[in-house]
C-alpha cells in the first residue's frame, strides 16, 4: 500500500510539474509568418480535417508543403484528425481551412496543452509506471525512485510542454513495446513498437535493438521448432499492424510513395532536418 502511495504521488507530481510548464509561453509564440511548432501541429490538425485523406501529403492550393507540411508518418495524422474533430466542437475557428493559420488564443493554448497532457495519462505514465514496477529490479524504494527520475525528465517535459511536440506518444508506445517484450508478450510488444514506428519515423533509432532481440529470442527457441512458429506470429503482428496504419495509402503506389517521401526528405536535403533540429535545440537553451 505504501508503494502505490508513492507512486500516486510521483504520478501527480509528474503531472504538476507538466502542466506548470505549459503554462508558460512556447517557442514561435507571436512570430509570424511560421509560429513555431505548437502551429504545425495544430496546421496538421486544420489539414487532416478539412482535406480528404488523399490531400494530407500532397502539395496543393489547400495544402502548402511550405507551411509546415505533414511528414511524420500516418498516425500521426489520425492523432491530428482526432484532435481536430474535437477542436471543431469546441470552437471551429480552431481548425478552419487557411483562416485559421497562426491562430493563438488562451482558450486554444489550453486546448493545445491538454491534448499533450492527456496523451500522456493514457500511454507514456502508465507505461512508465508498470515498467518500473515489473522490469525494475531492486527494493520498491529503488522502483519509485526511477519512476521518479523517467517522469520528471526535463527533456520530454521542456520538449512538449515547453517546446510543443507529442513524443510522449512515440515514446509511450515504444514502451509498451518494451513491456510487451519483457512480459513474454512479444507478439504484443511488437504490435506496440509498430504503433510507435508509425508515429514518429525517429523510432527507428529503437527500431535495431527490438529486431535483434526478437530475432535472438527466435533462434534461441530453435528457427526449426517453436522458433519458427515465434517468428512468423512476430511477423504477421508487425505485417498486419503497418498494413492497417497504412490502409488509406495501399490503394494507389503513388499515394503511398508520397509519404515515404516526406517522412524521409532525403530530396529536400538532411542539412534541413538538422537546422530545424538545431534551432529547436537553440530556442530551448534560450540562445
Amino acid at each position: 500500500m505504501q508503494t502505490w502511495s508513492l507512486i500516486s504521488i510521483c504520478v501527480l507530481l509528474g503531472v504538476v510539474v507538466r502542466w506548470g510548464v505549459s503554462l508558460n509561453s512556447y517557442s514561435g509564440a507571436g512570430k509570424p509568418p511560421m509560429f513555431g511548432d505548437y502551429e504545425a501541429q495544430r496546421h496538421w490538425q486544420e489539414v487532416t480535417y478539412n482535406l480528404p485523406i488523399r490531400e494530407w501529403y500532397f502539395n496543393s492550393t489547400n495544402n502548402d508543403l511550405a507551411y509546415w507540411g505533414l511528414d511524420y508518418p500516418p498516425l500521426t495524422a489520425y492523432h491530428s484528425w482526432l484532435c481536430a474533430y474535437i477542436a471543431n466542437i469546441i470552437n471551429p475557428e480552431w481548425v478552419k481551412l487557411h483562416k485559421s493559420r497562426g491562430y493563438e488564443s488562451p482558450e486554444h493554448k489550453l486546448f493545445m496543452r491538454t491534448t499533450v497532457l492527456v496523451a500522456d495519462l493514457l500511454l507514456f505514465i502508465p507505461a512508465v509506471v508498470l515498467y518500473c514496477l515489473y522490469l525494475t529490479d531492486g527494493s520498491s524504494k529503488k522502483k519509485v525512485s526511477v519512476l521518479l527520475c523517467i517522469l520528471l525528465y526535463p527533456g520530454i517535459i521542456l520538449i512538449d510542454y515547453g517546446h510543443f511536440q507529442y513524443n510522449g506518444v512515440s515514446l509511450g508506445l515504444a514502451l509498451w513495446g518494451i513491456l510487451g517484450l519483457g512480459l513474454g508478450w512479444d507478439a504484443l510488444g511488437s504490435i506496440a513498437f509498430s504503433l510507435a514506428l508509425n508515429y514518429k519515423q525517429m523510432e527507428l533509432y529503437h527500431a535495431l535493438p527490438f529486431f535483434c532481440y526478437l530475432l535472438g529470442k527466435c533462434f534461441k527457441a530453435g528457427l526449426m521448432g517453436h522458433g519458427f512458429f515465434l517468428f512468423v506470429r512476430i511477423a504477421a503482428a508487425v505485417v498486419v499492424t503497418f498494413a492497417l496504419c497504412w490502409l488509406p495509402f495501399l490503394s494507389d503506389p503513388v499515394q503511398a510513395l508520397q509519404v515515404v517521401r516526406r517522412i524521409f526528405p532525403v530530396a529536400r536535403g538532411l542539412f534541413e532536418v538538422q537546422i530545424s533540429c538545431s534551432k529547436n535545440v537553440s530556442v530551448l537553451l534560450g540562445v
